[in-house]
Formats: structure tokens, C-alpha cells, sequence
């Protein structure tokens, strides 16, 4: 069998876990031989995320350190699959998917296969201004870095466990999505963009806009311009890892 890790970054969702963990399907999954884990990231929760994850059958990662990109690099460290797969807790990326995505990562030949929100389908699931500035951003990447993803802020990836090896990403808030895209292309992995459905939200919405926004535009003329072809990260210091619980 192959082995899944499914990596779930969480702050305070407490009552989306139970739906998104829900919608995991892993009696379909290890029909099409993939022998699944899902690794919940707590990134600092004060709602009880960590305990309803774990009574769901998840596994704990305490990540207090605040930052998307922060509990990714945390979740990634813990995972044990051959293939990581990706999406938030928020109920709007489609877990049941995944036998279908897995199917073409390995069909395809792909290393890393990245999903595309913003088709017209998708459009109430997302606020207007929210729509508009993936839009710019993406439409940047493409120009930036010659890769034509569409979507360069989604959340839902799916990559071979090499991959992560050998790229070294930064980034410790919501520019780690874009960042890992273009770190992959760029590195010369193959990948490829498929749609996905994306869907509505349950309860707050965290995204700051602007200062997300300002902070991602930065991010990718750094990363195009000062950093150049992203080499395998060393080993941060014991201090700065994450703690399993």
C-alpha cells in the first residue's frame, strides 16, 4: 500500500472538525491502497480544536507558534507518508476528493499536484474582495514565475514526500501556499492544476485581507528576486521544532 499523510492546519475550529474529519474518506482511500493518516496541526487553540481532533481519531500536533506557514512546517515535519495531502479546517476544501486527486498524481506521473478555487463555480463560496485579491496575486505569480498556475494561494496540494525534501520554504503565514508552489515549480518537479470545488466557510473568517495581501506581494518579489532556486532547509534547532502530542 502507499501511505497518505493528510495535514490539517487548525486555530480554533473546534466546530469544523468534526465535518472536515468527517468528510475524509478513508474506507474509499485504502480501497485504491492508501494506508492514511491525518495529522491535525494546533496552532494555538484556545476552543478545544486539539481535544475533538483527537477524539475524532486525529493526530496531535501542538504547534503554539502562530502562522499558517508555521504549522505547516510543523505538520510536514510529523508526517510519515510517501504523499502529503493539504487543506484547512474551515470546511471549504473537499477531503472527499482525494481518492480522485491521488488517482491522477499517480496516473499523471506528477510530483506535485497543486488545485485551482477560483473557477465561476466558485464564486459565492468566497468573498468578493478575497476572490479579486487571489486573482491579482495569482495573475503576479504567473508573471513572476512563468509556472501558469491559476490559483496561487489555494490550500489543498497534494506532493510526494521527496518534494518537501528538497525544497526549502519560508515563509510562516499564508504566503507558505504560494511559496510552496512556486519553490516546486521552480526546483523543476513535475507538477500540474486541477480544479477542485471550494466551498463556504463555517463560522469566522481569520483571513486579515490587506495585510495577508501586502505581506504574500512581498513574499513573491523576495522569493523571485533575492532568493533564486530554494535549496533543501537545514534542520532548525531542536528549540524551534514542533512538539507531537
Amino acid at each position: 500500500m502507499g501511505t497518505l499523510s493528510i495535514v490539517i492546519p487548525a486555530l480554533n475550529e473546534a466546530p469544523n472538525i468534526p465535518t472536515v474529519l468527517g468528510s475524509v474518506p478513508y474506507l474509499e482511500l485504502a480501497d485504491a491502497g492508501w494506508d492514511t493518516e491525518v495529522i491535525v496541526v494546533d496552532n494555538g487553540s484556545t476552543d478545544g480544536t486539539a481535544e475533538v481532533a483527537r477524539d475524532l481519531g486525529a493526530r496531535i500536533v501542538a504547534q503554539p507558534e502562530r502562522g499558517y506557514g508555521n504549522a505547516y512546517l510543523a505538520g510536514f515535519r510529523a508526517a510519515c507518508g510517501e504523499v502529503f495531502a493539504t487543506g484547512d479546517a474551515d470546511c471549504t476544501y473537499p477531503f472527499d476528493a482525494l481518492p480522485g486527486l491521488l488517482s491522477t498524481l499517480v496516473e499523471q506521473d506528477v510530483e506535485f499536484l497543486t488545485t485551482n478555487r477560483l473557477q465561476h463555480a466558485n464564486r459565492s463560496a468566497m468573498r468578493t474582495t478575497h476572490r479579486v485579491a487571489n486573482h491579482a496575486l495569482s495573475a503576479l505569480s504567473r508573471l513572476l514565475f512563468r509556472n501558469g498556475l491559476r490559483d496561487s494561494q489555494s490550500g489543498m496540494w497534494l506532493l510526494r514526500s521527496h518534494v518537501w525534501q528538497g525544497i526549502r520554504v519560508r515563509s510562516t503565514g499564508m504566503a507558505f501556499s504560494q511559496e510552496i508552489k512556486n519553490a516546486a515549480t521552480t526546483a523543476g518537479y513535475r507538477f500540474l492544476e486541477v480544479p477542485i470545488e471550494y466551498r463556504i466557510r463555517g463560522g469566522e473568517v481569520k483571513l486579515d485581507a490587506l495585510p495577508d495581501g501586502l505581506a504574500n506581494l512581498r513574499q513573491l518579489l523576495s522569493h523571485r528576486f533575492g532568493l533564486g532556486v530554494y535549496a533543501a532547509e537545514p534542520e532548525l534547532p531542536v528549540e524551534q521544532q514542533y512538539e507531537a502530542v
